[in-house]
């Protein structure tokens, strides 16, 4: 992917990696186009790493672990039926590539869960088997080939289209892994265990194990001298740390210019063209290695490098006058999430050390990270609630929608249209150049900040009262966030003005375009003025207070990198951590956490200001901007999000993906991948632009008449770490919603090629289903509303079919069901139902409505189902034997303890739906209902 990206910050060419990657737990799919009569679907995926992890548990002991080959053959009904066979062909068990027999199973099979009924003229073929993974472990390749009879030539998949062979990682059954426990860390050698995983270790680096809090893993920490600075000058160290061993394909995020981070990928042989903070490494033996840089320690940057031969290059930036020491932790692991745990658990005590007390022990436990799938919060409690009115809002912002350009008069005619089509957004963000700035018609790096106040041609009456207007005019705003860079404005401070005559300043010189990206280039000499460390923290406090005179109560703090970008090391060592702090406390006692940390993933504020759990969360931006007028730059927008999120979910942050047009060709795309990041939703449409019904499908009403966004409990990200974005595969990013066990996996799936494309996902790769977990769930399709048939983990009916067009996508949610007996009224028979609460229909995360539910049996044998909900809409029930029941005779159902009309409950999609709709919102308007103090809506459900 290749463009140049225009925006506020800079003048960027984005070139996608030669080289990218993938595999991850398992799964893929590209449509292999075969011939003009036939579409082959494969599980797993030809053309792709498929990561198998051997299951601590299995459905059958007894037997070896075991790899089920899925084949799909779709051909057109225009074309006479055909008796069509099926093969993979595989070095699995061996050297020498061997043919596996796939058998014909039901069509009913991993079914097709997009596109409408109507159009599909296929026939459909389904074929699948299984074959026993060698104990020892390995990597092994495949390939599918079919025909149409027996007397029919073999028709090869890489022949008709142009696909790799299939690739499988398994771990060992015995694996060191498993055996290693806490205990015997200690008793290790610790370069000696470390080298089976680095060949050619340095010997200018110490290596310590470390008692890794994740089971399943290795720990290591590594560190080394880090040159010291002189004659104004950084000190800069450059080492070999080793080459990966047994590599099969690396993953890492880089720093793809100073402000914000992007993911590489590579197979083969290690190479990077930029600093990365994290790399991953696949090995033949399905383990991951894991390499951290841990910046800010010392005042020393550390980041990572290639070198000639595929070795990791450790590169470390030393502001101190004398020699530091540089930190790198290591981790290795079967599950990718395992090692990035104890990576970030042990960063943490790294860079924030934990008082000892006087016999050694630790006084603290170690802080929490970010929940797993299996540790689940949900919005309840007070201390989250409160939140919900900034993060769940929708919001829009000024930026792309009125341009750079900004006056009070284009805010409130914004904000008139928005209110004339019905959209009620809660938050408003007033984005760059409502500041009081010099060089008017100048280059926006050349403009520098003069004055708290605005700028007075365009805010002629003053900030307070167009904040005090919007507030009067359009009472859905609760809150108003204004624009401003860390450092005042993109020039800096302006000399002449009243800023620098009430604070103390300093000149600092800013790197040149080479070193520190498009940025510099436009600043004058490369010199700005900024307000001195001395006095930040009073600057901070001072503005703080204005901006909640006038009225505003939130902020977005924009070009943090600038801190990076500082030349001089005495200045990186004052300004760099000073301003960090003078804004996180300034911003946390005016705002709270209506806050917006964004040009800010350098290492040195990842590492001293995101890590740490000492306060609040805030949102943070995830990745580089959304460019509405570049085609190409929308898939790997939302490409380099999920990758990202894969480090930054582990942030003590809120990843967000920035804002986006609801009107633009990829605004479903967009919209699509912000419900399930788990993140805010920003809007940043044109006045008059808006798709009302895309809208529609991202929020719901409150009972209180306002609007939410429906995030998922869990922060979405790629489940597929290694897939590279030049390889076309369809992007999967995995969330989760609700309490462990009883919650709903949910996954988005997105096409990154520019033509049709299909996939098969197992109800494995579900966030939240492990091989372990009970029960029988369902899944349902966003755009379709399909539903699948109940099925089982590890199951071999546990598979489903998506055909995606070029720019399309999917949300699938799994739901578990619980299953009960009712008794059949006025009878003695009984009946078998299951269950499942599918949360709001027609909205893309309708899961994430549902604050809590719960199914049961009263004492007069009905089944009552209660429903609490945070936004109204149509609530979606699954009964399997609803086709047998009739709704004014089986069903009541009540809002607030109040019958609801009739009508406003149906079968969704027909006579033999399984799915129950009520609409909620319908109901509470008709009865107008009133939740009094509370913010939930509570349904109650009888089924006789």
């Amino acid at each position: 992917m290749q463009g140049l990206i225009r925006n506020k910050n800079s003048t960027l060419p984005i070139v996608g990696p030669a080289d990218r990657v993938k595999p991850s737990q398992i799964t893929f799919i590209r449509p292999a186009q075969m011939s003009l009569f036939a579409r082959v679907t494969s599980y797993p995926p030809l053309g792709q790493v498929t990561c198998l992890q051997r299951p601590q548990k299995t459905l059958r002991p007894e037997e070896d672990d075991a790899v089920r080959f899925t084949i799909v053959i779709e051909s057109s009904t225009s074309l006479p039926q055909q008796s069509w066979e099926a093969q993979i062909w595989h070095n699995i068990t061996g050297p020498e590539w061997k043919a596996l027999p796939l058998r014909k199973v039901d069509s009913k099979n991993a079914p097709l869960l997009t596109g409408n009924e109507a159009d599909y003229n296929f026939y459909r073929h389904v074929f699948s088997e299984e074959i026993a993974l060698p104990a020892a472990g390995g990597h092994a390749q495949f390939t599918a080939r079919f025909r149409t009879n027996p007397d029919t030539e073999w028709q090869w998949a890489s022949q008709q289209h142009p696909v790799n062979d299939g690739e499988l990682v398994f771990g060992s059954q015995n694996s060191e892994l498993k055996r290693t426990s806490l205990s015997d860390i200690s008793s290790l050698n610790a370069k000696e265990e470390f080298t089976k995983y680095i060949d050619g270790l340095s010997s200018e680096v110490q290596v310590e194990s470390r008692r890794s809090d994740c089971p399943g893993s290795l720990l290591w920490a590594v560190s080394g001298e880090a040159n010291a600075a002189q004659k104004g000058a950084s000190g800069l160290t450059q080492l070999s740390l080793g080459t990966p061993s047994s590599m099969l394909r690396y993953f890492s995020l880089v720093r793809i210019w100073s402000p914000w981070l992007g993911p590489r990928h590579g197979k083969d042989k290690f190479h990077l063209t930029e600093d990365a903070i994290l790399c991953s490494f696949l090995r033949k033996d399905g383990t991951n290695l894991l390499l951290l840089a841990i910046s800010g320690v010392n005042d020393v940057l550390t980041t990572f490098r290639s070198g000639e031969d595929g070795d990791v290059l450790i590169n470390a930036k030393s502001d101190n006058e004398e020699p530091s020491q540089f930190h790198v932790l290591a981790a290795v692991a079967e599950d990718f999430e395992v090692a990035m745990s104890a990576l970030v658990y042990e960063a943490r005590k790294v860079v924030n050390p934990f008082p000892q007390s006087t016999s050694g022990a630790s006084e603290e436990q170690p802080p929490l990270s970010p929940p797993g799938d299996d540790m689940v919060i949900v919005e309840k409690d007070m201390k989250t609630q409160w939140l919900t009115e900034w993060f769940d809002g929708l919001t829009y912002c000024t930026w792309n929608g009125l341009g750079q350009n900004l006056t009070e008069e284009k805010i409130l005619d914004a904000l008139d249209a928005l209110k004339n089509h019905g959209i009620n957004t809660v938050n408003l963000i007033i984005d760059d150049n409502w500041q009081s700035l010099d060089n008017e018609g100048e280059s926006q790096f050349k403009r520098r900040w003069k004055e708290f106040g605005a700028n007075p041609k365009a805010f002629p009456r003053g900030l307070k009262q167009t904040v005090e207007t919007i507030r009067r005019s359009h009472r859905n705003i609760q809150h108003v966030a204004v624009w401003h860079a860390l450092l005042g404005y993109w020039g800096g401070i302006c000399p002449d003005g009243d800023l620098a005559k009430r604070y103390k300043t300093k000149e600092v010189k800013v790197k040149d375009p080479a070193a520190g990206g498009p940025i510099a280039h436009d600043i004058a000499d490369g010199i700005i003025l900024a307000i001195d460390p001395e006095d930040i923290q009073r600057f901070y406090e001072d503005f703080y207070s204005y901006l909640t005179s006038a009225g505003v109560d939130s902020v977005k703090a924009d070009g943090q990198s600038f801190l990076d970008l500082l030349d001089d090391p005495e200045d990186r060592k004052r300004f760099i951590t000073s301003y960090q702090d003078a804004w996180s406390i300034a911003s946390l006692k005016h705002f709270s956490t209506r806050a917006i940390s964004c040009m800010s993933l350098i290492p040195q504020v990842i590492f001293h200001s995101q890590l740490p759990t000492s306060k609040p969360t805030i949102a943070l931006r995830n990745s580089d901007d959304f460019f509405p007028e570049i085609p190409a730059s929308h898939p790997w927008h939302v490409f380099c999000n999920a990758h990202n999120a894969l480090f930054t979910r582990y942030l003590n942050a809120l990843p967000d993906w920035d804002m986006f047009q609801t009107s633009h060709p990829y605004a479903s795309f967009h919209a699509a991948a912000r419900c399930v990041s788990g993140g805010p939703v920003y809007i940043t449409d044109e006045p008059g632009k808006h798709d009302l019904e895309l809208l529609d499908q991202m929020t719901a009403p409150t009972v209180q008449g306002g609007t939410v966004i429906l995030r998922p409990s869990i922060i979405g990200r790629t489940i597929d770490v290694y897939h590279d974005y030049n390889e076309g595969h369809v992007l999967r990013v995995g969330s989760y919603t609700g309490w462990a066990k009883t919650g709903s996996g949910v996954l988005g799936l997105f096409n990154m090629h520019s033509a049709e494309t299909s996939c098969m996902i197992s109800l494995m790769d579900f966030p939240g289903v492990h091989g372990d977990s009970s029960g029988q769930y369902i899944v349902r399709a966003h755009t379709s509303g399909k539903v699948t048939e109940r099925m089982q983990p590890m199951a071999q009916n546990s598979l489903v079919s998506v055909v995606l067009q070029e720019r399309a996508w999917e949300i699938l949610t799994a739901y578990p069901t619980q299953s009960f007996t009712i008794k059949r009224s006025n009878t003695s028979s009984e009946s078998q139902t299951h269950v499942a609460i599918l949360g709001l229909l027609g909205k893309m995360t309708g899961a994430a409505a549902v604050i809590s539910s719960d199914s049961f049996i009263v004492d007069n044998g009905r089944l009552r189902v209660d429903v609490h909900l945070k936004a109204l809409g149509t609530l979606g029930i699954y009964l399997s034997d609803l086709k047998d029941r009739e709704i004014a005779q089986d069903f009541m159902v009540m809002i607030l303890g109040k019958p609801v009309p009739q009508k406003t409950v149906w079968k969704e999609g027909g006579e033999d739906s399984q799915v129950l709709a009520i609409d909620v919102l319908g109901a509470w308007k008709a009865m107008k209902l009133d939740s009094g103090w509370s913010n939930e809506a509570f349904i109650q459900i009888f089924v006789s």
